[in-house]
């Protein structure tokens, strides 16, 4: 016989039944169909490449960085040249003017990555730089060379707003959609995800320099200012293509806003 002390709770005793002899033990069956129940923990596939494409927004901000690596890398590559070819500076001179536009773009990637962060509007920063960079574009090429204070503000700002972006989506967004909620947890789609953003943008960075080539081949008057229109259509089809994804993110922001009120 078994008591049970009064002090303590009783359920704090576990009991199991102990088999009899007579009745038949568990079968190799039964304990494989143990081993085959779902477990919640399971490892999962790696993500396909379709189906990385079918993440929201996977697709626009590749194409987004296709353009916006083109701007970028023509400036790493070929600002030199440009600043030589439209000033009287010498070539060290050149190249050490040029440093400032990556300058700004280490401010502008820091300060998006701030305001993204604060806000939740990846997208929506990312354009309102874009929109920001396209006139300055402009400018740039139109009066950049009015004096030394104005190149080197107007270069610091280009570097500013078209480097932001591109920091941005390789960085921050990449890490978003390689953990969107579509995924289900799926830890293995981030290394995927991510290549075939970066990847698409590289793309890009390739493309842009080779153009830059081709349209100042031969020297003419008018070639860098052709450069710079391609620059600024670059820049607008990347904020085009960001639309969308705006709008969805604005659709949030009110739906929450309602919620609050």
């Amino acid at each position: 016989m078994i008591f049970l002390s009064t002090q303590e709770p009783v359920h704090r005793y576990v009991y199991s039944r102990i088999p009899n002899a007579e009745e038949e033990p568990l079968s190799s069956q039964s304990v494989n169909n143990v081993d085959n129940l779902p477990q919640e923990h399971a490892e999962h596939e790696p993500i396909s490449l379709l189906g990385a494409l079918k993440v929201p927004g996977v697709v626009e901000f590749s194409l987004c960085l296709f353009f916006a690596k083109l701007v970028s890398y023509t400036f790493l590559f070929w600002l030199p040249k440009y600043i030589k070819a439209t000033t009287s500076l010498s070539s060290e001179q050149s190249g050490d003017l040029s440093t400032v536009f990556d300058f700004g773009g280490i401010f502008g990637g820091i300060i998006a990555g701030v305001i993204s962060d604060i806000t939740g509007g990846r997208a929506t920063v990312c354009l309102v730089m874009l929109i920001i960079a396209a006139p300055v574009l402009f400018i740039y090429n139109a009066y950049g060379t009015v004096t030394w204070a104005f190149n080197i503000f107007l270069l610091f700002t280009c570097g500013f707003f078209v480097n932001g972006p591109y920091a941005l989506i390789t960085t921050a967004v990449s890490a978003d959609l390689g953990t969107h909620k579509s995924l289900k947890g799926n830890a293995k789609a981030l290394a995927t995800v991510t290549a075939i953003i970066d990847g698409t943008g590289s793309m890009g960075a390739a493309l842009g320099p080779l153009l830059t080539g081709l349209i100042t081949q031969g020297e003419r008057k008018d070639a860098w200012k052709d450069v710079f229109y391609m620059l600024i259509a670059a820049d607008v089809a990347a904020l085009l293509l960001l639309f969308r994804l705006v709008y969805r993110e604005f659709s949030g922001w009110c739906r929450r806003r309602e919620v609050e009120l």
